[in-house]
């Protein structure tokens, strides 16, 4: 099982992640989010910090072509991950592999909408919640993930140490994702909840136990 940490903003959290065995790290370009890394010295600082089998993300919602732009010269990012109304042209355009976002909206028609986005390395999933692209801390009906499409699925939204496993036994996805589940204060991760939730998620059974 893969996990990212999201919405790190400190380089502290970044090792932490990494020692605890996540595979990638994301960062937020997202100007409205309570985790946004507008110091793009201190994201290039961030994403360098770990070593190179860790995948660093970064997450752009409706921006602007010339602001990811911007972004991508100055802080080496593996990977973008589009989390609002992007097109598959809007997202392909960067000659980066990308990972596109879907909000779980009850009309969703789920495989419809994965199969928009071909050219995508992966699709993650998170909860539906109005006017929050993401980050809401709120779970979705894990029931409703498709088993029959060849796309990446990560899985997002609401998810803990303590549920993480049941996510993972119900929706059987490539990932999970997790940000506010993990945190003291949003952008400020808890480096035993990291731990504990990486460990569970790797393995279904917490450290020590």
């Amino acid at each position: 099982m893969r996990v990212k940490i999201c919405g790190i903003t400190r380089v502290e959290d970044a090792l932490v992640a990494e020692r605890s065995g996540a595979d990638a790290i994301g960062l937020v370009f997202y100007p409205k989010s309570s985790r946004y890394l507008s110091d793009l010295s201190l994201a290039r600082e961030i994403a360098l910090s770990v070593g190179p089998f860790v995948t660093v993300v970064g997450l752009f919602v409706d921006a602007r072509s010339d602001f990811i732009a911007n972004i991508l010269a100055n802080v080496p990012i593996h990977q973008i991950q589009f989390h609002g109304n992007e097109s598959e042209q809007d997202c392909k355009q960067y000659q980066r592999p990308y990972m596109k976002a879907l909000r779980m909206s009850e009309n969703l028609d789920v495989l419809a909408r994965i199969n928009a986005y071909p050219s995508a390395c992966g699709i993650l999933l998170d909860t539906y919640v109005k006017d929050m692209p993401g980050g809401t801390g709120k779970s979705f009906d894990w029931q409703r993930v498709p088993h029959d499409t060849q796309k990446a699925i990560v899985l997002a939204g609401g998810l803990d140490a303590d549920n993480v496993q049941q996510a993972i036994d119900c929706a059987k996805p490539y990932g999970v994702d997790i940000s506010g589940g993990v945190e003291q204060a949003p952008g400020i991760k808890d480096a035993n909840k990291v731990s504990a939730f990486v460990a569970r998620a790797k393995t279904g059974v917490l450290k020590g136990e």
